[in-house]
């Protein structure tokens, strides 16, 4: 079994905190991004929680963000898609696997539902 294992996704810890934030982090002021199947997948975990913590809209929520994403992605998410998102429970991206045969890696769209 699995359990309590993650993906490496890069070289080290601060290889994989820097590639989810920046990921996250464009994904929140683009609305959608094209990357590899694997970071899709490792970046759709983080981007749900930074987005349902969003949605306090509190002081605590915003510097709690501003540790996990760049500060003009924090800044959309709380003044824009936090409450844009308000009702909704959750399920917020979604990941669409891309197969191109000659490009070799998988890649994937991952985008935020309307």
């Amino acid at each position: 079994m699995r359990h309590q294992k993650k993906k490496k996704l890069g070289k080290g810890n601060d290889h994989r905190r820097k590639l989810l934030k920046s990921l996250a982090s464009s994904l929140f002021l683009y609305e959608k991004i094209v990357t590899s199947y694997a970071n899709a997948r490792g970046v759709k975990a983080y981007a749900e929680k930074c987005l349902t913590k969003s949605k306090e809209g509190s002081l605590h929520a915003r510097r709690l963000l501003l540790g996990k994403l760049q500060p003009m992605a924090v800044k959309k998410l709380m003044e824009v898609l936090g409450p844009k998102y308000k009702e909704r429970k959750g399920g917020y991206t979604r990941l669409t696997k891309l197969n191109n045969p000659k490009a070799g890696a998988s890649k994937a769209l991952l985008e935020l539902v309307e």
